[in-house]
């Protein structure tokens, strides 16, 4: 039935059809930034976080903060502000904390409203478009003054394609947006618990007598 029926002309004619046909391309737009969004805020941050506890262990704290800050990933945006306000109270540095990861999560999650739009409405689009397509079966059935079963089921197979459509819309993006949800979190998951255990451990040592340099952080650790 698939093969036969007549695609262009249901485009055409149907206009909750086309209404569908816009909320795929929708959909499939919004996939692909979001993924090549992803792919590159991906980064390693487990091999950052190693790395960047090293360098602190050893007294390279300008290092370990440019070596954040090169991280892709939201860690590293989550971290740096860490190194430019050692001096800082955890009550301002919590702060700045939460600040850079709600910025961070806005970023991850645009459009993901929008996606998740279009898996709620789209069954109920092709829903609309199957009431409609039934109507017209009947008023056809009317015009033609006859309910043979082959009119009829003629008809309501039409109209069932709408919702087929809708369907065929609302499951992929359904599926992509808690995809996109879970990752979003994981990102900044990890990106808070490796902030915090790099803030940890900075606050170990004494800065208090470290030289600071231009950009607000000790350029040596201080002997613990």
């Amino acid at each position: 039935m698939i093969t036969e029926f007549n695609w262009a002309q249901a485009i055409t004619e149907s206009p909750i059809f086309l209404i569908l046909v816009g909320c795929s391309v929708i959909t499939l737009g919004i996939t692909l930034e979001r993924a090549l969004y992803f792919w590159k805020r991906r980064g390693n941050p487990d091999t950052t976080l190693v790395r960047t506890m090293m360098k602190i262990r050893s007294g390279e704290t300008e290092e370990a903060s440019w070596l954040v800050r090169s991280t892709p990933h939201p860690m590293g945006a989550a971290a740096f502000p860490i190194f430019q306000k050692l001096h800082a109270s955890n009550e301002s540095q919590e702060e700045r904390l939460q600040v850079t990861l709600s910025q961070q999560k806005l970023m991850l999650e645009r459009n993901l409203g929008t996606l998740g739009t279009m898996a709620a409405i789209a069954p109920l689009i092709g829903l609309l478009g199957t009431v409609w397509g039934i109507m017209r079966a009947f008023h056809d059935m009317s015009i033609a003054g006859s309910a043979a079963p082959s009119i009829v089921a003629a008809g309501v197979a039409e109209a069932l394609i709408t919702t087929a459509a809708g369907l065929v819309v609302a499951v992929p993006a359904v599926l992509l947006y808690n995809h996109f949800s879970r990752r979003m979190n994981v990102m900044l998951t990890v990106a808070e618990n490796h902030a915090r255990s790099i803030r940890t451990a900075l606050n170990d040592g004494e800065w208090s007598d470290a030289p600071v340099s231009d950009e607000g952080f000790p350029a040596r650790k201080m002997a613990a």
